[in-house]
């Protein structure tokens, strides 16, 4: 069994069940574009060697940074999870088995770097995850893999993207164990006049208008779309004639700037009429 060299491209806590994956599979180096957070203390902790590239304006990674050390390993392939910046050419040329990305999507499906929040926004029944070699356009090139999962009515952003994250570890492993034995891979090309796009989530995206909300169907899907980030929240004026930012969060959940999430009936329990009011002008109780 051919030992491979691989360096891994990621960002987010959501990237290390694939790093604690290919640390049995000749995992070089991690290139991140964090600098601290909970992915950097794994890396330090089980001393997994690092690099922090810096990405500049147009999200390009820095050459100069990343060009000698890349260089310098060899690498035979490289994997790619949530890395939250361009991979230009020269870098994937280095690679002879090419970059693999895992996206958490069924493409060509929501290309771009939303795609599980645009899921639930969308109101989907399925999603998955697929992994496809990087070529120079954004999850543009040949698919290696896909599988889908069902959706729940309950799930959000953040538990899908462990999920989805955790399952793409698996199918890379599947395919990295392929390549050591020395069998061949296959790929098929994507299907690009069915594809659709994402655009990055804004914190704006969250906040809705008290004067008018959405509907109770579309607040749900907002609500576990956008959980943890941006959070979906309201200004609400209160009988004292304070303004207080409202968050709504899953699970039949509400927190009020300064205190701790409580369930909609301890909201009013403590609001009394005010509080039953604004979760009526919500439809969120009848």
């Amino acid at each position: 069994m051919n030992k491979l060299k691989i360096i891994f491209f990621g960002s987010g806590s959501y990237s290390i069940p694939v790093i604690k994956m290919l640390t049995s599979h000749g995992l070089k180096l991690v290139l991140t574009t964090e600098t601290d957070g909970e992915l950097i203390e794994y890396l330090e902790s089980n001393q997994i060697p690092f690099l922090s590239t810096k990405v500049t304006e147009d999200k390009q990674i820095s050459k100069k940074e990343l060009w000698s050390k890349v260089q310098d390993i060899k690498p035979d392939l490289g994997i790619l999870a949530s890395f939250g910046a361009i991979i230009p050419q020269y870098i994937i040329d280095i690679f002879p088995h090419g970059i693999w990305n895992i996206h958490p999507s069924l493409l060509p499906q929501y290309k771009g770097p939303s795609p599980i929040q645009y899921t639930l926004l969308s109101d989907d029944t399925k999603t998955g995850v697929t992994i496809i070699t990087l070529d120079d356009q954004i999850d543009h090139g040949p698919i290696l893999a896909q599988e889908s999962l069902t959706l729940k009515e309950t799930h959000t952003t953040e538990e899908l993207k462990h999920t989805l994250f955790a399952k793409g570890s698996e199918m890379i492993e599947t395919l990295v164990e392929k390549l050591e034995k020395g069998e061949n891979i296959t790929s098929i090309p994507q299907d690009h006049t069915n594809e659709t796009w994402t655009e990055k989530i804004v914190k704006q995206d969250g906040q809705i208008d008290l004067e008018s909300p959405p509907s109770p169907k579309m607040l749900d899907k907002m609500i576990r779309a956008y959980f943890p980030w941006p959070g979906v929240l309201l200004y609400w004026k209160t009988k004292n004639g304070k303004t207080k930012i409202v968050k709504l969060l899953p699970e039949g959940k509400i927190q009020v700037e300064g205190k701790k999430e409580m369930q909609y009936k301890e909201f009013v329990n403590g609001y009394q009429e005010e509080g039953e009011l604004l979760l009526k002008k919500l439809n969120l109780i009848s």
